[in-house]
């Protein structure tokens, strides 16, 4: 099969690489609004790009309308967020918060999720999360440029959150402790405790 993407509807090209390109980490992204409300939102368009500063990127796509979504205008506002990992446990409180509520609602109050204040910024997070980046916004730009269809969040992490429960003897991660889940194509997901060893060639 040869697939031409300069021909190719948005939908399928989506469909095309959100199949291909797996797994992909979740972003599970609270942020605080300027009236105060919590926002929760999961996203899979999600890398670290950076280590020098700690720097993750999450891409934000606009609502089907062209509005912006929650998530990016809080951003915007307060320059704050924090962004968690989803571990298998909290798969289904993560996919409870994808639905698209009415501005101002709460997904943690919503959906039930609990929540803890952050240390370093104004944004709750997720009680229960394995990991929580406490971050601040660094610079959320418009893409594609010419005709914007999303915003790439890139984002500084000021302090790390992480689950004494998830590390080993040594105090680093355990993959099979952690239990992350990965979004692959449609409706499937992937769990992280099918793993492998290889050793790079010096």
């Amino acid at each position: 099969m040869r697939l031409d993407f300069t021909q190719l509807a948005p939908l399928d090209a989506y469909r095309w690489l959100a199949s291909t390109v797996t797994p992909r980490p979740i972003a599970w992204v609270s942020t605080r609004s300027a009236e105060g409300i919590s926002n929760l939102a999961p996203f899979s368009f999600f890398q670290v790009i950076s280590d020098a500063p700690p720097t993750l990127m999450v891409n934000v796509n606009s609502r089907g309308d062209g509005s912006l979504k929650d998530t990016l205008r809080n951003v915007q506002a307060s320059g704050e967020l924090v962004i968690q990992l989803v571990s298998f446990a909290q798969a289904e409180a993560m996919n409870a918060s994808a639905a698209n509520l009415p501005h101002g609602v709460s997904e943690f109050e919503q959906c039930g999720i609990a929540s803890l204040p952050g240390e370093r910024v104004a944004v709750p997070r997720v009680a229960g999360a394995a990991v929580a980046f406490e971050c601040r916004l660094v610079e959320a730009q418009p893409y594609p440029r010419q005709a914007p269809n999303c915003h790439l969040i890139f984002a500084e992490v000021l302090l790390a959150h992480v689950d004494d429960a998830v590390l080993d003897e040594r105090g680093r991660i355990d993959p099979q402790r952690l239990d992350l889940v990965g979004r692959l194509g449609g409706t499937a997901y992937s769990r992280t405790r099918d793993i492998f060893q290889m050793v790079r060639p010096g």
